[in-house]
């Protein structure tokens, strides 16, 4: 019989996991914590850490970070202000399965729970962070299958959020059930297509789900109740290979570019395209992209805010074609306005695809023709977004995605000491491990 959610958290010991579960966890550790280095620039950021000072000052709990900035506050707070900056600049690692994004909210909340757990090395970390992984994954997959809308990341991080924090606080498997029953009940249960056709700062609801889940774990350890979580334990075929198969492994991809994942086949197709014909933004006349339908209704061809950047499919696809790259400069307001990347964009054409909407089902499916001024057209084969588990992103393509985002923030010698901290973090001493985190949360200078 394999375990149940509760006793699988609470028994789970670094010896446990896998050798190809640390290496994602370490991959993800570095990819994270580039996204959060750029995003910590962004005003979507600035918002949420204000708002997190005036609501979530330091408690009896203890104080913890806010990561990229360094300002203490609760451990829910410092999730919250993370997990919305992490959430600023949509680059973090996904899980196509259930069509979001864990680390964006596990890495903001076990970072502030480290805080104030007390010394911790890096191999008990990797431990608590590969439960926060596992639970959110497969509490996503049975919500996906059991809810009838489309929900948020933070509607199932919240769960994965809630029990690892409840681990860390000590707490028994019945306490740790009980976490999990109040985060899911409590949790940000928000419908992701109305940020899709409105795009605004709840992105991808993270923002509220790592702070829940910590609430849940402080209230499960008082003695309040919630169990079950119906998605930990009236969902079996989501539960019944845990602890011999890791979702976390199977599921767990990267991201190119930072945007939405639905958008990236279209990039890829046209960084493809104009270097195989050696075309210039110039020679583009227009571009068709056949997708999916939901992709269809990304963000409009005129972006006015960096949300509808984020979910944005013409104006991302026209960037990528204008200059070659979506880098840290192209994440900048004054992008909006580029007139080169607005006459592409405007010359794009979304076309909903049947076909591609039936086969986007834990996938994301395009092809693109771009029809040039001398009149001829170049068709790319339709695509998957590299960066998936089939096409993945080798270790040198996260470093360098990682350095594209973090050394105009930060500096090259701290990031170089964060990637070399984290892409061996499960083998750091407590001292060690303690520096990382440092070197995490405080502000850029």
């Amino acid at each position: 019989m394999p375990p149940t959610f509760d006793t699988f958290a609470h028994d789970l010991r670094y010896d446990d996991l896998p050798q190809d579960l640390l290496w994602v966890l370490r991959r993800s550790f570095l990819d994270t914590m580039g996204v959060a280095a750029v995003a910590s620039t962004t005003d979507m950021a600035n918002r949420a850490r204000r708002a997190a000072r005036l609501m979530f000052g330091a408690t009896e709990a203890g104080t913890a970070r806010i990561l990229m900035d360094g300002t203490p506050l609760s451990p829910a707070g410092a999730a919250m202000a993370g997990a919305f900056t992490i959430d600023a600049v949509d680059a973090h690692d996904t899980t196509s399965p259930c069509k979001g994004h864990a680390g964006a909210a596990v890495f903001p909340a076990l970072m502030a729970m480290a805080e104030v757990t007390g010394p911790m090395t890096g191999a008990d970390f990797a431990a608590h962070l590969a439960v926060g992984y596992e639970v959110s994954c497969r509490a996503g997959l049975a919500q996906h299958a059991t809810c009838p809308d489309y929900h948020t990341s933070g509607a199932w991080t919240a769960v994965g959020v809630a029990t690892a924090a409840a681990r860390m606080l000590g707490a028994d498997p019945e306490t740790i059930r009980h976490a999990a029953g109040i985060s899911e009940y409590h949790g940000p249960r928000s419908q992701m297509m109305r940020c899709i056709d409105h795009p605004t700062n709840l992105r991808d609801g993270v923002g509220w789900g790592a702070p829940s889940g910590i609430v849940a774990a402080y209230l499960a350890r008082e003695g309040f109740t919630g169990a079950p979580a119906l998605t930990c334990e009236e969902a079996p075929d989501f539960w019944a290979d845990l602890g011999t198969h890791w979702r976390t492994v199977k599921d767990t991809s990267y991201k190119a570019y930072p945007c939405c994942r639905w958008a990236h086949p279209s990039i890829d197709a046209v960084k493809h395209l104009m270097a195989e014909h050696g075309l210039t933004h110039t020679d583009i006349a227009s571009i068709d992209i056949r997708t999916f339908h939901n992709a269809t209704r990304l963000a409009g061809h005129r972006p006015a805010t960096p949300d509808e950047f984020a979910y944005g499919i013409a104006f991302p696809v026209a960037t990528m074609a204008v200059r070659g790259q979506i880098g840290v400069p192209d994440l900048a307001p004054e992008t909006l306005q580029d007139p080169d990347i607005l006459r592409v964009s405007d010359s794009i054409r979304l076309i909903d695809d049947a076909h591609f909407t039936k086969i986007s089902q834990g996938k994301r499916w395009a092809q693109v023709t771009i029809h040039t001024t001398d009149g001829h057209s170049f068709e790319d084969q339709p695509r998957t977004p590299k960066g998936d588990n089939d096409l993945p992103l080798s270790d040198a393509e996260i470093s360098e995605k990682f350095h594209l985002f973090t050394d105009p923030v930060l500096g090259r010698d701290r990031a170089d000491e964060i990637e070399g901290l984290s892409t061996r973090f499960d083998s750091l001493s407590a001292d060690d491990f303690a520096r990382l985190i440092d070197v995490c949360l405080t502000a850029p200078t």
